[in-house]
């Protein structure tokens, strides 16, 4: 009996032993996990400060190349403190995604949010020999976070465009919207992305534009559509894509309406 009880105290320091030691473990995987947070973030952040960067960049180069023309400097300026604005709060709200904190959504037009985003973007798709064709109903709203839904259409928007160069083809943007959500398509008749590749698309520094060369000099890093997914998750949407080489890819996103329940 004497001996049952000892080899039972052992047995209970053990146990107890083993469950000090898979907490220190937590507790340093934890601390991992919070640094690869942060590096993750930090990649993501400089991913989508470059593509705002580009047509501020554009913007000013155009005013310094037309310093004689004071209609047209204005305008190139009064553009440039607007995206700059735009810029600070698309900062804001990617660092609260990253951080998982919320921000208020509400309910914006969608149509207003996309025409902001190819002025942002400060390019004609045209001289890229793409056709760009928007089939949104102008009174259509999302009920969302504006700044991060369109940090995911602009990603979207840039992936499509860098699929089709240099031959050129057509983005297509339509929605609409059903009983509980909004629907969001995107589309590009571009080369494609491999079966292969497709389970790993969302997947952090996954990418397929490495051995491509792109019209971002640094897009390749593999965080776009990582972040936007994450934006889709806080949101509880849902974001899917099909694809075949050669023919092209079709991103779907689906965001839940408005409701009651949601948090004011």
């Amino acid at each position: 009996m004497t001996r049952i009880i000892e080899k039972r105290l052992s047995l209970h320091k053990t146990l107890k032993k083993q469950q000090q030691n898979n907490d220190t473990l937590k507790f340093q995987i934890s601390q991992l996990q919070a640094l690869a947070n942060i590096g993750t973030t930090t990649c993501m952040i400089a991913h989508e400060i470059n593509n705002l960067l580009t047509p501020l960049g554009n913007y000013a180069e155009l005013a310094l190349s037309n310093l004689d023309d004071k209609i047209l400097v204005e305008k190139a300026l009064r553009k440039t403190v607007r995206n700059c604005r735009q810029a600070g709060k698309i900062m804001d709200s990617m660092l609260a995604v990253a951080n998982g904190e919320t921000e208020e959504k509400m309910n914006s037009k969608l149509s207003v949010l996309v025409d902001d985003i190819f002025t942002c973007l400060c390019r004609d798709f045209s001289k890229d020999r793409i056709t760009v064709n928007i089939q949104i109903p102008p009174d259509l709203t999302i009920w969302a976070v504006p700044v991060q839904i369109q940090q995911v259409l602009m990603n979207l928007i840039l992936n499509a465009r860098d699929a089709m160069l240099p031959k050129g083809g057509v983005l297509t943007i339509k929605a609409h919207q059903t009983e509980q959500t909004v629907q969001i398509e995107i589309s590009d008749t571009g080369c494609g992305i491999p079966p292969n590749d497709l389970k790993n698309i969302f997947e952090p520094f996954f990418t397929t534009k490495a051995d491509k060369k792109s019209a971002n000099e640094t897009s390749g890093c593999g965080l776009g559509l990582t972040f936007c997914k994450k934006v889709v998750d806080v949101h509880n949407g849902s974001i899917k894509v099909e694809s075949m080489p050669g023919r092209g890819t079709v991103f779907q996103l689906s965001i839940p309406k408005f409701s009651e329940e949601d948090p004011a």
